[in-house]
């Protein structure tokens, strides 16, 4: 007997010739490699037996539901006409982005859709995008940066406080911040997110415990930043405790770093492998929430939203730290994740990649770029943006575009003129790289009130 388990020796077991076994196999050998053939057959055939009993098992339960709810894999077919959806700045929306929502819309799952000012094209649904879907998720319509989100720290201390203080400040940031694949910082943060029953029970998640625990309070690359900043807040909301007037802030912006970044990876393979697309819609593959996948993939992306959240809120904790100041007020909120929200009296699943959630009276903050304001905002709750805005200003150029446009010295001038000092960064992040987000914000007024402005003045950026 080889050692390394075969489909073969789950069929001798008895299993059905079928699609769940490869999956089940991929699992196994995947995370369950280390042990004994004799002692996983044996489990195998607990399986067989009593399926009922390994229904929810990170293991085991695909193979489970297999035995007790045979799916056959079919190619799925699109429909001939586009659900209901509503574009917001069609105008200032490049081509190819509405005709990957116009895909997305004729999905057999979708409900509605809508495009947001700031759109462009992704993978998948395009950034900017917002998709309605019944019972079901799709990975690449949440991002494979699940979570990436923005966080606005405010200190009760004038804006007047960064005169004289920036070098002091700029200090902060390169000492307290880290960003990209390699940098973490020295004395690691524990969390309560590190307890969570999803590590010891989901086997990808189990996996990258030691990868989320290292990478915790960093920042990824690419528009991932921290930067400190003036916050002029327009209004006295009664649950702030700061009146209107400027204000020191703290402002960044990442997600759930190769964390979610495998978790999106994992089961978005898993969701090909289940619903075969059309090849033009196949980053559209999506998984049923009635299924194990499905089930699993929700759990893992809610707990890489959280560690998103978590990481920001150790990076704001050592910046409050290191200033030896408390942090009055906190926006913030996740742009690239997926909402169990009511879409006309039906609960629906709520995709937004690159989306802001604008309820009614929900806070949000819709950064601009390193020379341009951010906007702290309140939701309408517009039922045809599907109660969303856009998540910044949105990409003008492409990265590869601006490496053949732009050099350092136009990028130097161009902070200059705006007196922001920037630490690290590239030529892909060019502030020139991004639409007018003063444009953005009126063709969006609809769907959100402004409440305030974030302008940046120190910006720390991957190198």
């Amino acid at each position: 007997m080889g050692n390394k388990l075969s489909g073969r020796d789950l069929i001798k077991l008895g299993f059905p010739k079928n699609n769940t076994i490869n999956i089940a196999l991929g699992q196994i050998n995947r995370y369950r490699k280390k042990e004994k053939k004799e002692s996983i057959l044996s489990e195998a055939k607990e399986v067989l037996l009593y399926p009922e009993k390994f229904k929810n098992h990170g293991t085991w339960g695909k193979l489970a539901e297999g035995l007790v709810n045979p799916v056959q894999v079919k190619l799925q077919q699109l429909r001939n006409s586009r659900v209901p959806f509503s574009i917001f700045g069609e105008n200032e929306i490049e081509e190819q982005a509405k005709f990957q929502l116009y895909d997305a819309l004729k999905l057999p799952i979708a409900v509605q859709g809508a495009l947001m000012p700031d759109a462009h094209s992704g993978y998948g649904l395009p950034i900017g995008g917002v998709l309605a879907t019944d019972n079901a998720v799709i990975p690449y319509g949440v991002g494979v940066d699940i979570g990436c989100r923005m966080s606005l720290s405010v200190f009760d201390l004038p804006a007047s406080f960064i005169k004289g203080k920036e070098e002091q400040l700029k200090a902060i940031l390169s000492d307290h911040t880290k960003f990209g694949m390699s940098e973490t910082h020295k004395v690691k943060a524990d969390h309560e997110v590190f307890y969570r029953e999803e590590f010891k029970n989901i086997p990808v998640v189990k996996q990258l415990l030691d990868k989320a625990y290292k990478q915790l309070g960093t920042s990824g690359g690419g528009n991932h930043f921290v930067e400190f900043g003036v916050v002029n807040l327009q209004e006295t909301l009664p649950e702030w405790k700061l009146e209107a007037g400027e204000y020191l802030a703290v402002l960044s912006h990442s997600g759930s770093r190769g964390f979610g970044a495998n978790i999106a990876k994992h089961y978005t393979y898993l969701a090909t492998k289940q619903c075969p697309l059309p090849k033009n819609v196949q980053h559209l593959a999506w998984l049923d929430l009635n299924t194990h996948d499905g089930q699993e993939y929700w759990m893992a992306m809610n707990l890489a939203g959280d560690y998103a959240k978590a990481c920001h809120e150790d990076i704001h904790r050592r910046i409050a730290k290191a200033l030896g100041k408390r942090i009055a007020l906190t926006i913030e909120n996740h742009h690239n994740f997926a909402w169990k929200e009511q879409v006309n009296g039906k609960e629906c699943i709520v995709h937004r990649k690159g989306a802001t959630p604008a309820a009614q009276g929900e806070l949000g903050i819709i950064p601009g770029s390193m020379t341009a304001p951010g906007f702290i905002v309140m939701g309408k709750g517009n039922p045809e943006a599907l109660n969303s805005a856009s998540h910044g200003a949105g990409r003008l150029l492409s990265r590869g575009k601006c490496k053949v446009t732009f050099t350092q010295g136009q990028i130097k001038k161009e902070l200059k003129e705006h007196n922001v000092s920037l630490i690290g960064g590239s030529v892909d992040e060019a502030p020139m790289a991004y639409k007018n987000i003063h444009t953005v914000m009126e063709l969006q007024k609809e769907l959100v009130s402004v409440l305030g402005t974030f302008t940046p003045k120190i910006v720390r950026m991957d190198k």
